[in-house]
C-alpha cells in the first residue's frame, strides 16, 4: 500500500523518553503495511544510536484506533507466492518486533481503541502494555477468523505472558478482549483513563527503570512456558474437544494453533517463533483461508458502501424510531435501536402483546456482553428510552417508523397509509416485510419516495444482515439514510431492488423446497439435515422449517409461487402438516417433536403416517447428491436475481446468504464456492440435474461460468 506520507512520527515528551506515534495519513485506521514496518525499523535504528534513552512509548494519534492489524490487501497479493517467501515475511515481522523486547530501554505500548492482529503483536513484544479504559478499546488475535494464525510472534509471546491456558483461549477463539478482561488475564499491565494514557505510560517507564522488573520478565519470556505435566495434558484434551465442537472440522486454523502452542510450550521463544512461521505458511492460501478472506472483504465493502452508486448524498440522522408491532421481530428491532441509545416508541393494538414486547426489550438491552449476565443497571439506564403505546398516532413524530406486523399485504397497507399521512415530510417509513414487494405496499401511499423495506432477520440480536429494499419510487435519500442507520445499529446492510422474496428469501425458498422434494422421494428428514450440516450450514433445511414455522413458510411460499409458477409450487406435505397442527417449534411439533418446550427436535413416530401419505418414491441418497440437490436451485436462482438486477453485485449475493441464512463462511458464499469448484467441477454438479425442471435450468450467466468463459467474481474483485 502506498502512503501519502509518514505513518510514524518520533518525538520526545521528556528528554530520555521517546514517543512513536502512529497515524496513517487520510485513513480511519492504522494498518501495518510493508512501508509502515520499514518506518518502524528506521526509527528503532535511530533510537539504538541515541544515548541515555530510558524508555520508548508506542501510541496512536487516532481516537479509538491503535492498530487494526496487518495490511490484508498485501496479504492477499501474496497468496500465490512460494512458501519460502511467506516464511521469510513472517520471520521479518517477528525479528522486527522482537527488537522491542531486547532494546536497551523500557518499551511500553499505550493503547486506546482497536488493537488487533499484528497491532496486538506489536504491543505484546513491548515490555509493558497499558490500555485506555474506553468502550472502543479492544485487544486480540482474530487471525483464525481469516483461516490462519498469528505470524509475528503471537503464538510464542502470549503463552509466555498470560500462561498457556489463557493463550489457547485468546488465539484459538479469535475474540477480542475489553480492557478489564485483558487486565484480568494479565495480557496488559494497567488500565487507565484515556486522558492520562501518555502520562501513565511515562510513569510506567520510570517505575520499570527503578525496579528493573522488565529485565527479569524479558529473561523469563525467552524460555519455556511454566506448566506441570498433568495440567498440560488436561489442557490439550479439553481444548481440542472444545475446538472440534465449535468448528465441526470445517475450520483448521484453531486446531493448528492449539497444536502449535502445545508443541512449542517447552521450547525457547526463538524456536517457538520459527515453528510459528512454518505453521502460518501451511495455512496460508488454503481454501478456507481464501474463502474467509473473501468474507472479510465482503464486510469491508459494506462498511464503506453508502448504498447508492455515484451519489454524494449525506444521510439524515435518525434521532428517534417508532416500531409498529410488539411481536418477536418488533421487540427485537426496538431493542437494537435502544441499545444504541436511540429513543423508541413501540405500538401494538394488543395491550398484553405490547406489555410482553416491552419486557422483551428490557430483557435484551440489560444483557451485559462483558459479564454475560443480565445487568439491572443497564435496564434502568435504557428504560427511559422505551415508550409503549396502543395508539398509532403516537408514532408520527419519529424520524424513522418501521412496520413489523403480520406478513399480509391487506393488513399492512392500511397501517402504512395511515402512518404516511401523519408523518412529517422528512421522516422515513419502512416495512420489515420479508417477501411482499415494496412497490405493492407503497401503491396507496401519498409519499412512496420516502418508503422502503428494512428487513431484519430473526433473531434480530444475533443476525447481522439487514436487507434495505428499494421500491420503484424509493428515493436515493431514503436509501442512503436507511443504510446509514442500519450501520449505526451495528448491522450489515445489503441494498436490494424490489422483487418477490427480495434476495435472501428468493434464494432460500428453492433450497428449502428441494428438501421437501427429497423427503417425498424417500430421503429421511435426518439424512437431509445431516448432509446440509456436513456441508457447513448451521442447521438443516427441515429443522429450519420448524424454526421459521411451517405455516409461515407456506404463506411465504405463495408469494414465490405467484411470482415464479414455472419453478415454484405448492407442497401438499407442508399443507398436511399445517392442517394437523404441526407447525414447528412454536406448536411443539413439526417435522420433529419438541417435548417440554425444548428447541432441539427429536424424531417423532407420529409423523410417519403423514410422511408416508406423501411419499412418491423410496430410495437412498448420498450426502453429495443431497447437497447438490439443495444448493444448485439456490445457485440458479442467484443467477436469475443477478440478471433481474435485484442486487448490484455478486458480492451482495454472497453477503446476503452468509449473514442472512448462515451459508458457511469457510466456503466464501454460494458464488465464491461455485467459482472454487472450477468450471469442470461446477458442470459435473449442475448438468446431471437439468432434466428436473426449470429450477435447474442453466441460465446464460451460469452457462458462461460452466464453459469457462468467466467466473462469477470476474470483473468484481476477489
Amino acid at each position: 500500500m502506498m502512503n501519502d506520507g509518514p505513518t510514524i512520527s518520533l518525538s520526545f515528551p521528556e528528554a530520555d523518553v521517546a514517543l512513536l506515534t502512529l497515524d496513517m495519513p487520510d485513513k480511519g485506521a492504522n494498518i501495518l503495511s510493508r512501508s509502515v514496518l520499514d518506518e518502524l525499523a528506521a526509527h528503532l535504528d535511530e533510537l539504538d544510536e541515541r544515548e541515555g534513552l530510558s524508555g520508548l512509548v508506542i501510541t496512536s494519534a487516532k481516537r479509538g484506533m491503535f492498530v487494526a492489524g496487518a495490511d490484508v490487501r498485501e496479504f492477499v497479493a501474496s497468496l500465490d507466492q512460494e512458501p519460502e517467501v511467506i516464511i521469510e515475511s513472517s520471520r521479518r515481522g517477528q525479528q522486527l518486533f522482537a527488537r522491542l523486547s531486547r532494546a536497551s530501554y523500557v518499551t511500553v505500548a499505550a493503547v486506546e481503541g482497536v488493537c488487533l492482529g499484528g497491532g496486538a503483536e506489536l504491543a505484546l513484544w513491548c515490555d509493558r502494555r497499558i490500555l485506555a479504559d474506553s468502550e472502543r478499546t479492544e485487544i486480540g488475535q482474530p487471525e483464525v477468523k481469516l483461516g490462519i494464525l498469528p505470524g509475528w510472534g503471537g503464538t510464542a509471546r502470549i503463552p509466555r505472558i498470560v500462561g498457556l491456558g489463557n493463550a489457547v483461549e485468546i488465539v484459538t477463539g479469535g475474540e477480542s478482549l475489553d480492557p478489564a478482561s485483558a487486565r484480568q488475564m494479565q495480557l496488559v499491565d494497567e488500565v487507565t483513563g484515556a486522558d492520562r494514557l501518555l502520562e501513565a505510560a511515562i510513569a510506567m517507564v520510570r517505575e520499570e527503570q527503578r525496579t528493573g522488573d522488565y529485565l527479569q520478565d524479558r529473561e523469563r519470556r525467552r524460555g519455556p512456558v511454566t506448566m506441570n505435566e498433568t495440567e498440560f495434558g488436561f489442557l490439550g484434551i479439553t481444548a481440542s474437544a472444545w475446538i472440534r465442537q465449535q468448528t465441526k472440522g470445517h475450520y483448521p486454523a484453531p486446531e493448528v494453533a492449539l497444536n502449535l502452542m502445545m508443541e512449542t510450550a517447552f521450547c525457547d521463544e526463538e524456536t517457538a517463533c520459527e515453528k510459528e512461521a512454518e505453521a502460518v505458511t501451511g495455512l496460508f492460501g488454503s481454501p478456507e483461508n481464501r474463502a474467509l478472506l473473501n468474507v472479510f472483504f465482503l464486510q469491508d465493502r459494506v462498511k464503506k458502501d453508502p448504498g447508492v452508486e455515484g451519489n454524494s448524498l449525506s444521510a439524515e440522522t435518525i434521532n428517534s424510531v417508532a416500531v409498529i408491532g410488539a411481536g418477536i421481530m418488533g421487540s427485537g428491532i426496538a431493542a437494537a435501536n435502544v441499545r444504541r441509545g436511540i429513543p423508541v416508541t413501540m405500538t401494538d393494538t394488543n395491550a398484553d402483546a405490547l406489555a410482553a414486547g416491552g419486557r422483551e426489550i428490557l430483557s435484551e438491552v440489560s444483557y451485559n456482553k462483558r459479564t454475560k449476565e443480565k445487568d439491572i443497571q443497564r435496564a434502568l439506564d435504557f428504560g427511559p428510552l422505551v415508550d409503549l403505546s396502543e395508539e398509532l398516532s403516537d408514532c408520527t413524530s419519529a424520524d424513522l417508523v418501521i412496520e413489523a406486523i403480520v406478513e399480509r399485504a391487506d393488513v399492512k397497507q392500511p397501517v402504512l397509509k395511515q402512518l404516511d399521512a401523519g408523518l412529517p415530510p422528512s421522516a422515513i417509513l419502512a416495512s420489515n416485510t420479508s417477501t411482499i414487494p415494496i412497490s405493492q405496499l407503497a401503491s396507496d401511499l401519498e409519499h412512496p419516495e420516502r418508503f422502503c423495506g428494512i428487513h431484519f432477520f430473526n433473531p434480530v440480536r444475533r443476525m447481522k444482515l439487514v436487507e434495505v429494499i428499494r421500491g420503484e419510487k424509493t428515493s436515493d435519500q431514503a436509501v442512503v439514510t436507511a443504510v446509514a442507520h442500519v450501520k449505526r445499529l451495528g448491522k450489515l446492510p445489503v441494498v436490494v431492488n424490489d422483487g418477490p422474496g427480495f434476495l435472501v428469501n428468493r434464494l432460500l425458498l428453492p433450497y428449502m423446497h428441494e428438501a421437501i422434494l427429497l423427503v417425498q422421494e424417500g430421503a429421511s428428514i435426518r439424512e437431509v439435515d445431516k448432509a446440509a450440516r456436513g456441508f457447513g450450514l448451521p442447521m438443516g433445511p427441515i429443522a429450519l422449517y420448524d424454526v421459521v414455522g411451517i405455516d409461515t413458510a407456506v404463506y411465504a411460499g405463495k408469494t414465490m409461487i405467484d411470482a415464479f409458477p414455472d419453478r415454484a409450487e405448492n407442497s401438499p406435505l407442508l399443507e398436511a402438516l399445517v392442517e394437523a397442527g404441526r407447525i414447528g417449534q412454536k406448536s411443539g411439533s413439526g417435522f420433529y417433536a419438541y417435548p417440554g418446550g425444548k428447541t432441539r427436535g427429536v424424531e417423532d413416530p407420529d409423523l410417519a403416517p403423514i410422511l408416508e401419505a406423501h411419499r412418491q418414491d423410496q430410495r437412498s441418497f448420498s450426502s453429495e447428491e443431497i447437497v447438490a440437490r439443495l444448493l444448485v436451485p439456490m445457485l440458479v436462482e442467484a443467477t436469475r436475481a443477478l440478471a433481474d438486477g435485484i442486487v448490484r453485485n455478486v458480492r451482495d449475493v454472497d453477503m446476503g446468504m452468509i449473514f442472512g441464512i448462515g451459508f458457511p463462511p469457510f466456503r466464501g458464499g454460494p458464488l465464491f464456492w461455485a467459482d472454487s469448484l472450477g468450471a469442470e467441477g461446477l458442470a459435473a454438479m449442475v448438468q446431471p440435474l437439468t432434466s428436473r425442471g426449470a429450477r435447474y435450468e442453466i441460465t446464460p450467466l451460469l452457462e458462461d461460468v460452466i464453459q469457462g468463459k468467466r467466473t462469477f467474481y470476474e470483473g468484481h474483485g476477489a
